[in-house]
């Protein structure tokens, strides 16, 4: 049987299960990924597991997220990071050293193999012929400790690329240009798969930024084939013993087909305030601006900055605009200086920042309230820029650069000028100074975790009850992001290992009572929300789940749900259910108490099965789609409750 290249990579990593579109599969994890903001959860679940080292052939803890550091939590949560790595036999990449996903594209990726990470972006890596995923924490967790990373088998969107991109046009607007026709939840339940004659002029970087955001579809991965071009970047990274051919049998077929004409694209933009509402750059010509910033995982290559150094040389920003370069890698970010380019922006206006991600995660560089702010970032959620009231837009660096220089949003190939050319270094820096490797295992024993004050273990959670009379707390509509559920920035993320005060921002955004509202029932049997299609879309991070979770959050019901929150939620023993007739979800009202009876036998023996809610007379079908192994999960509390079963029981 010819297999396409998502299918030949999970053929061979299946550990359990069938590939058959909606099953769960067990798969092999060979590389995980952890960053500072979700990964001292991850420490903390490790050690609480017993691991004595890592068993998978590459681990990578990065620190990119929170680097700010106006106290000591951050550089507190680093050193403790750093122990921690030494501690499991991981690799450990210091602040300052880079973004995750493209300095372990640079470091370690290989073609062939699968990659797990706790950060939903991790699908980056697809870029290099791998099945990488993002995954709540403590699947990452467990995959790191040697067990298969569970997840339902995804159909196989095939998406034939022809023509060239034509000047003025990068790989932003080619998925940017998908977003336009799929919106956020067009990848759910499916891996993209690119392949054709496109291919042959997209560099391996353009392709990261366009299976960096498949993650904004919604996907489980993006996947390209590792061919001669992704052989040309291990050699120039100085890895070219790690390349590998892979690409699709002939006569290989797809679930779903879609072509793209690369010469047909034109420079695109997503308005205010999610990654689908994408329009022509044409349509919103003249609006004025504050920001245009440059840089994250979504646009993290030399040629990003480059052409937009190119686009500057010379010029100057127009007056009052906040121009930010946020380089994405140390070794990039030394050739940007060796070819002159950091000089030209500099002299442009711009202001530079660390290697990190900085605003894209509400870092730093918030923008003023009520004023529109262009990014080449992959998210543009209400609030996750750090200002609640925000309006940003998501673009090409090209698009970008325009803008800074006219201050108003303006189609690039209106300049007076040629499209630049630029050419990546023939011999791009290579710096490893501050990526460490992982220890050998006599020596990582040996070594102490160092806990700073901010450090709080994850406190234990109860059993699945089997009735239950839950009060709707929050009642919410369609995409909410695990942004808006538990926000990410310089005020809460110092809190990331710290359960009990990050719960108190738990739904801020969406509702400023929630958190007092839920300690107060906490102890009296918790609460449930509903929502609308989408629920939690967006980031991986599990605090999303586990600080409703602490706060006594037992059921989410929806119309449907992102994948990686719903696994979050699974993780975390909170019940999640979907409405069978969409048409009750307009029936319930915030307030209303939700009856579950006999709950343990009915998720056990169905899928579907009825809820009341008290004192209106009504009755409501609920599905759920748990796998057998979940239910277990589910019914002991959640993953941690059922490892520690599977350990007492192997004792």
């Amino acid at each position: 049987m010819a297999l396409n290249v998502t299918q030949k990579l999970i053929k061979a990593h299946l550990l359990s299960g069938e590939m058959i579109p909606g099953q769960e599969i067990g798969l092999k994890i060979d590389q995980t990924l952890t960053q500072d903001a979700t990964g001292t959860m991850v420490m903390l679940e490790l050690e609480a597991m017993g691991l004595e080292y890592a068993k998978t052939e590459a681990s990578a803890q990065y620190v990119d997220h929170n680097l700010i550091q106006v106290d000591s939590k951050n550089p507190d949560d680093h050193l403790f990071l750093q122990s921690a790595t030494r501690r499991f036999g991981m690799y450990y990449s210091r602040p300052g050293n880079g973004v995750s996903h493209p300095v372990h594209m640079q470091r370690l990726a290989k073609p062939g193999k699968t990659l797990l990470g706790s950060d939903s972006h991790t699908c980056a890596n697809g870029c290099m012929g791998m099945l990488a995923m993002g995954a709540g924490g403590i699947d990452v967790a467990m995959a790191i400790a040697g067990e298969p990373f569970y997840v339902k088998m995804p159909k196989v969107w095939g998406i034939k690329l022809t023509g060239k991109l034509p000047d003025w046009v990068s790989a932003k607007d080619v998925i940017l240009e998908l977003l336009r026709r799929h919106d956020v939840k067009g990848g759910v339940g499916r891996v993209i798969e690119y392949y054709g004659p496109g291919l042959e002029s997209l560099t391996a970087m353009d392709r990261h930024v366009i299976a960096n955001m498949g993650a904004e579809l919604g996907a489980t991965a993006t996947v390209f084939p590792s061919d001669q071009e992704i052989g040309r970047f291990l050699k120039q990274q100085g890895r070219k013993e790690d390349w590998i051919e892979l690409a699709a049998d002939k006569g290989a077929s797809y679930d779903l087909h879609e072509e793209i004409n690369l010469s047909e694209l034109e420079p695109l933009i997503a308005k205010p305030s999610s990654p689908g509402n994408v329009v022509p750059v044409r349509e919103v010509e003249g609006l004025p601006i504050y920001q245009s910033y440059v840089g994250s995982s979504a646009n993290p290559g030399f040629r990003d900055f480059a052409i937009v150094a190119e686009i500057v040389k010379g010029k100057e920003v127009a007056p009052g605009i906040s121009f930010d370069i946020n380089p994405t890698s140390r070794q990039m970010l030394t050739d940007l200086v060796k070819e002159g380019h950091i000089a030209s922006l500099l002299q442009a206006g711009a202001r530079l920042h660390q290697a990190g991600c900085n605003g894209c995660i509400g870092m730093g560089q918030a923008p003023a309230t009520g004023r529109n702010s262009l990014r080449t970032t992959p998210r543009n959620f209400p609030g996750r820029s750090g200002t609640r009231e925000d309006s940003v837009f998501l673009c090409s660096p090209e698009t970008a650069a325009a803008s800074a220089l006219k201050g108003v949003i303006t189609d690039p190939r209106s300049l007076d000028m040629d499209y630049p050319k630029v050419k990546e270094p023939e011999k791009p820096t290579i710096d490893l100074n501050l990526l460490d490797e992982p220890l050998p295992y006599e020596e990582a024993k040996k070594v102490e975790l160092h806990k700073g004050p901010n450090i709080a273990s994850i406190p234990n959670m109860d059993e699945l009850q089997d009735n239950l009379e839950v009060p709707i707390l929050l009642k919410m509509g369609d995409n909410i992001s695990t942004d808006e559920i538990l926000a990410g920035g310089a005020r809460v993320l110092p809190y990331r290992s710290n359960l009990p005060e990050i719960s108190k921002f738990a739904f801020e955004i969406i509702d400023d009572n929630y958190y007092d509202n839920a300690m107060k029932i906490r102890d009296q049997g918790g609460h449930a929300v509903v929502g609308g299609f989408n629920y939690g879309q967006g980031s991986s991070r599990e605090h999303a789940a586990l600080a409703p979770r602490y706060l006594g959050l037992r059921v989410a019901l929806v119309k449907d749900f992102a994948r990686i929150h719903w696994q979050n939620l699974v993780n975390f023993g909170i019940l999640p259910v979907t409405f069978v007739h969409e048409e009750d979800y307009d029936k319930l009202e915030q307030g209303d108490v939700l009856v579950f009876t006999d709950l343990r036998k009915k998720i056990q023996q169905g899928n579907e099965f009825n809820i009341s809610v008290k004192g209106k007379g009504l009755e409501i079908m609920v599905r759920h789609t748990l796998s057998g192994r979940q239910i277990e999960m589910m019914v002991k509390g959640g993953l941690i409750n059922w490892v520690k079963d599977r350990q007492k029981s192997h004792a």
